[in-house]
């Protein structure tokens, strides 16, 4: 089955830096476009950034410059590098991949990041 763990999360201070691991099974994960969601408590889960089939990267705004996003197809592992942490950046981050042949989402457990201030 398709699984998703993410891992790297804690917690850390407002200035300081994190990379996030996403360890995938049970699909071609070389060939996959795969991104990184966030969720925050009360509010709606947004999409962080995405990593496209062609090796393109798109951010969301809010964390443009800040965080980059990387993948090693021979480790089968997405990474999410996030540097200048705020509190704002305090969330459950989950890995997510959407694949074609299933015509479905999946979605890893989410580790979460506390951003103090």
């Amino acid at each position: 089955q398709v699984q998703l763990v993410e891992s790297g999360g804690g917690l850390v201070q407002p200035g300081g830096s994190l990379r996030l691991s996403c360890a995938a099974s049970g699909f071609t994960f070389s060939s996959s476009v795969m991104r990184w969601y966030r969720q925050a408590p009360g509010k709606q889960r947004e999409l962080v950034a995405a990593l496209t089939s062609g090796g393109s990267t798109n951010y969301a705004e809010p964390v443009k410059g800040r965080f980059t996003i990387s993948r090693d197809n021979a480790k089968n592992t997405l990474y999410l590098e996030m540097s200048s942490l705020k509190p704002e950046d305090t969330a459950v981050y989950y890995c997510n991949v959407y694949l074609l042949v299933t015509m479905s989402t999946y979605w890893g457990q989410g580790t979460q990041v506390t951003v103090s201030s």
